[in-house]
Parts: structure tokens; sequence; C-alpha cells
């Protein structure tokens, strides 16, 4: 038997299409049904690769017994996060707000007229380890619902007036000047952790857009520390088993301080965030470990991530044969019969693979040592040891594919394929390579076409099917990604279409009266509360990523409306994102975009030319996260005065020509590479 789920093209809400409960997706029936039984609703949202939600749908949910409670009590619905972050948003502040943390799966249960009253995360089938089993808090709850009625609704009054209070502006105070920087840095070093990088202790997160804007603080002030702890960190984190030594690409997240025993799933955003990272680090540090990583970080999502028509999917599972990381982890024997004894010894030497093992008795594949001192430990050169490592994972990551995958959540989520097309894109320079290019090129096309519907951005996709009202992320991060495609390949097109999203972005979703941007478009549907993320978590949020991309447009088409409202959204924030870094990570890139000088380049010549793809090459070979690039072919591309920075621009002398500008006023034009290093690098 199946219920209302096995419509959904969601793979999250298909997992349990074939429960005993009688689950609906979220929206008017669902809702309408809990009115008109005058039942509570049960609002259960998690996601695809989450191991938890999958605990507790093989527990409860599929547990005829407990379904039944559901069923004859609640009206119980199930939502995919991905898809819905503004239902995400609102009930998470909930569940904080009750319990004091948060997580998933997510458990709310919500009056008729959806006022959240009880919350909790994962809750087991009975009672275990002081947490009160399920069917308990069900039949509690229940009865409490029947009995004490008014209690209820006035918990679900008083959680409204406090969500409500949450997600209105307070006016902010401090003025948008450099004296918030040392501050924020300072307070980032103050959780930095010295001995294994990266932030705090267990569970440890990656945090790319802090690392994000220390670079940009060490490139402003010579900070030589702040350097050394994004190079700790990455380097940490590149050798640990929160990357995919094998395969490419990064976990979740860290169980340890370590970076050594990861949460195995892997999220598209992650790897996005997290491969520009180590791109801007090589550029900032020239270490070839840098550019490793965030090429086999990018390498791992087109050959396991990609779908035939260009796009990303969203994420793949930490579980493989119902046993998590199962996929990933190795023992020396097992080593030893892919690869040979002799080069199995050196692989279990250098990754510390082990028989007693260092997760459940296997071993996450990790670097503790410099391959200079492995080497000598081995008696071999770096070189062959290098070989050696090379040829091995080959050979590895061969057998190792041969091995039951964790499922892939093949959805297309809009926001996250926009992450990824601008890493792709600035990639593409960078390493030179025109897979990259291609790639990002597909994937614009691909969202353009497909995950739109009469103008109307779209938030999800899967196998032809497109669906939900895209939100203010969804609009902000395809415009940013569509803004560097532009800058790498001087189509107008692109350019196009990022100014058409930005003016669609601030329609739908900015506020006069507030003067902030809200997460859900002015023709969504009602909800309790309009939700309005600030903080930049797993990823940056909406609002942040709108600003930046609010003030690059300024520099392409001189529009000043555009940078009044990015200082807007950045003033509702300005008070906070010093005090609390570790939540304002693009925010604070962001401002040092708005009170930096960013470099104003302008190109021209054809792109095939081999002098115009020196004088770009030479732009993304240089760590500079203040800049915007325009280009056009000599006597082509946009109408004269479109883009203030192209104008009066020309070849010097029949050979592309470089300008470098700050506020439209530009040095002297150059022609080659040395000097456009040297007048980017003043």
């Amino acid at each position: 038997m199946s219920n209302r789920l096995i419509n959904e093209t969601s793979p999250y809400l298909l997992q349990h299409s074939h429960n005993p409960v009688d689950w609906y997706p979220w929206g008017d029936e669902a809702l309408a049904q809990a009115k008109k039984e005058d039942k509570p609703i049960l609002l259960s949202i998690g996601y695809s690769a989450c191991h938890w939600c999958h605990v507790m749908e093989h527990e409860s949910f599929e547990n005829e017994e407990i379904a039944k409670l559901m069923n004859d009590n609640f009206v119980s619905i199930k939502v995919d996060r991905e898809e819905r972050p503004d239902l995400d948003s609102i009930y998470m502040q909930a569940v904080v707000a009750m319990t004091g943390r948060g997580g998933w799966p997510m458990t709310v249960f919500l009056t008729p007229e959806g006022r959240p009253f009880y919350s909790g995360t994962y809750f087991p089938p009975e009672d275990r380890h002081g947490m009160p089993g399920f069917p308990r808090v069900l039949t509690s709850l229940a009865e409490a619902f029947r009995s004490r009625r008014s209690d209820i609704n006035q918990i679900g009054d008083q959680m409204l007036a406090q969500l409500t209070k949450e997600n209105t502006v307070i006016e902010g105070n401090s003025l948008l000047n450099k004296d918030l920087f040392p501050l924020a840095y300072s307070n980032l070093k103050t959780v930095f952790d010295w001995a294994d990088g990266g932030f705090g202790q267990a569970p440890k997160f990656p945090q790319p857009m802090v690392l994000e804007y220390l670079l940009r603080y060490q490139l402003s002030t010579k900070n030589s520390e702040a350097l050394e702890m994004v190079n700790l960190t990455l380097k940490k984190m590149a050798r640990g088993g929160i990357y995919d030594q094998l395969g490419g690409g990064f976990h979740r997240y860290s169980t340890d301080a370590s970076w050594l025993v990861p949460h195995f799933e892997k999220m598209l955003y992650d790897n996005a965030l997290l491969s520009r990272l180590y791109l801007h680090a090589y550029q900032a540090t020239r270490e070839p470990e840098f550019a490793r990583i965030a090429q086999e970080t990018l390498d791992y999502v087109l050959r396991e991530m990609t779908d035939e028509e260009g796009g990303f999917y969203s994420s793949q599972d930490a579980d493989s044969e119902g046993v998590e990381g199962k996929y990933f982890v190795w023992d020396p024997e097992e080593i030893q019969n892919v690869v040979g004894y002799k080069l199995g010894n050196v692989v279990c030497h250098y990754y510390n693979v082990t028989s007693t093992g260092n997760f459940e008795g296997t071993s996450i594949l990790h670097v503790t040592k410099e391959a200079t001192a492995v080497a000598q430990e081995l008696g071999l050169s770096e070189q062959d040891l290098n070989k050696c490592i090379m040829a091995a994972r080959e050979l590895l990551l061969e057998t190792r594919g041969k091995r039951t995958p964790p499922v892939t959540d093949k959805k297309v989520l809009t926001a996250w394929n926009g992450m990824m097309l601008k890493s792709l894109a600035e990639a593409s320079m960078t390493f030179n390579r025109e897979d990259y290019r291609e790639a990002a090129e597909t994937n614009a096309l691909f969202l353009l076409r497909a995950m739109r519907v009469n103008g109307r951005l779209l938030r999800t996709s899967k196998e032809g099917k497109a669906k939900l009202k895209g939100y203010l992320e969804d609009y902000a991060y395809l415009a940013d990604g569509l803004l560097m495609l532009y800058e790498v390949t001087f189509d107008y097109q692109w350019l196009q279409e990022a100014r058409g999203l930005t003016e669609e972005l601030v329609r739908l979703f900015w506020d006069k009266e507030q003067e902030v941007f809200y997460d859900t478009g002015n023709d969504h549907e009602e909800l309790i509360v309009r939700p309005r993320e600030t903080t930049d978590n797993a990823m940056p949020c909406g609002s942040s990523v709108a600003a930046e991309v609010l003030l690059r447009m300024t520099s392409f088409t001189g529009k000043e409306s555009y940078t009044k409202k990015a200082v807007a959204s950045l003033q509702s924030v300005a008070g906070v994102m010093s005090k609390y870094p570790l939540g304002f990570g693009h925010w604070l890139s962001a401002l040092d975009f708005y009170l930096g000088t960013p470099k104003e380049i302008a190109v021209i010549g054809p792109l095939s030319n081999k002098v115009t793809q020196t004088l770009l090459k030479t732009v993304f070979a240089l760590y500079l996260p203040n800049k915007v690039i325009a280009g056009r072919e000599a006597g082509t591309g946009p109408p004269e005065g479109d883009i203030p920075l192209l104008n009066a621009k020309t070849m010097m002398e029949d050979q592309p020509t470089a300008y470098v500008c700050e506020h439209y006023l530009c040095q002297a034009p150059v022609t080659k590479a040395d000097e456009l290093a040297t007048q980017l690098s003043s």
C-alpha cells in the first residue's frame, strides 16, 4: 500500500510513500483536513541524506502500532526541508525556542491553524536513555489536545508571537565601517582550534564562509595569523576523513575535533563552497595541495552528481546497505587484495589503515604525516611515493565503485545549482579546465530552460518535473553564478539573464517599508510568519548573497539603487555580524566588498585569441575577491552604455587590451600579462 506521498518527486518523500502512516505533503488538503477533523498536525521535516531520519522512519514510521496512533490522533505531514526551506526555517526557530537545540529529523506538533505547541527532533520507539518513546509522546499530546485545549492554544499563541518578533526587523545602530572587521577577527580567534584547525570542538563543521572572510581579512591587513588559520584548517580537512581521499569531495561534518570520523553524507552545497574556498586559498598561497583538492572535488561532482541535462544532484546518503560509512572504509587485507602486498603496505602506511581500525573495526582513510616523512619511513623518494599513491587510488576507486553505493538524492535545487555553477565557472579559468566551463554553461542553460515557468523561477526539479516557487536564495545564487559565467566567457546573455533575475529578486522579495529582503516572494502562500533568515549557516543565507549580487551588479550597470538596497540589508545585521562572526561569514565578505575598492577590469579582444586568454588567466591567477570583470570582442557585444565599464574601451594597436579601473577611473591600458599583474597587485 502507498500513501499520498507516492505522487511527490522528492526522493525523501518517496522514501516514506509506503509507510503505514497516512502521510500528507504540505498543502491545502492537509491543512483543511486538520481543521475539518479538529486534529493537531504532526509535522515531520527531514531530508534524504539524513541518517537519523532513516532511523526514525524504520523504528517508528514503519511500525504499524505507532502509525495507528499517528493516524487516529493527528494529521501527519511530511516535508523535505531542501524543497521547503521556508517551513524548515519557521519551525526550526520554534524547535530551538522550545528545546534549546535543533536538528533533523524535526518533529513539531501544531494546532490546526499551524501554530507550534510542542516539538523535538528524533524520538526513539520506546523510552530510552532518558528520552520519552514516540508512542508516549503521541499519546500524551493527543490527550492534552483533547482535555487541555486552552493551554495548547495559549502555547501556540505565545510561540506565534515569538516567531513574529524573531522575523521582525530591528533597527541597527552600528555604522558600516572597517572597525567591524578587527572585532570579528578577534572573536573568531577566541574559538579557533590551533591544534586541528576549524572552530570549536566536536562536532566540527567546515565553515567555508568564515574562512573566506579570513582570506579577505589577511589580504587587506597582511595579517599572517589570519592566513595561518585558513592554511591549518584547509590542510587538516584535506588530509582527514571528512575528505574522501579516493573519490574527492567532502562529507557533511566531522564527529570529532580532528576531522577524522565524518558524518558520511555528501551535500552539493558543501562541495560547491569548499571547492571555491580551496581555489581562493590556492590563489592566495600558490599551495599545490589546495589546487588539487579544489579540482578533485569538482571532478567528483561531475562524475557522480551530474545528470544528463547538466543539473547537479542534491546529496548522497551517509548509509549503504543500512550501515553508515560502509561504502568508504577499508581494512589492510582488502587493500592488499586490490593493489598487491607491496603496494598495499605503502597505501596502508600512508593512509593509516590498520587491522584494529579507527571506525567500528575498519579504517577511514586519512593522512597524518607530510609525504616527505612517509617516504623517508618507507625508504622511497617522495616522487615514487606519489606515483604509488596515485596508481593505488585508481585501483581502489574502481574497486569501491563495485560496492553498493549510497543512495543519491537526484532532485535538482536551483539555489544549490547556482552555487556549483559559480564554482565551476571560476575554476574553469583558474585551472584552465575547458570541461568545467562546458559543465557550467550546460548547467546555466538547463536551469534557465527547465526551472522557469512564465518567467517565475522554480525551486526544485526531478525527472523533468519542476515545481514550487523559488525563494530568495534561488534567485540570488543563480544570479551570482551567471555573473561569474559572464566574467569568464564574455557571453552577454549570461549578464542579461543575471540582470533580469536581479530585477525579479527585488520585485518579489524586497520589502520597501522594512528595507530588507524576505525569503519568500510576495506571491508565496501565506504562512504563520513570513520567514527571513539572516544568519549564514551551512551555506550563506539568501539575504547576504543578494546583498553581494546587488553590489556587483551596480559595478556592471551603474544602477545605484542596487547599492542602496544592499547597504540597507547590511545595516540590518551590522550590530551582530562582528559580535557573532561564525554566523555571519558571508555578510562580512559582502561588507568587505562594499567598504573596499573593487577592481573593475575591462578586457577587449576576441576570447579565442591567446593574448585575451592570457590576460584573463592573469586576472584569475591572483586572489582578488573584490573585483568585477567585463569583456567583449572589439566591435561586438552589448550596446554602448549598457555596461559603463566598457564605454570607450578599445583594443590598442589591434592587440587584446585590459583596463584596470576603480569607480570607472582607469589606469593606462595594457596588452601584456606582466603589466596587468602589476596594476592588479598595486
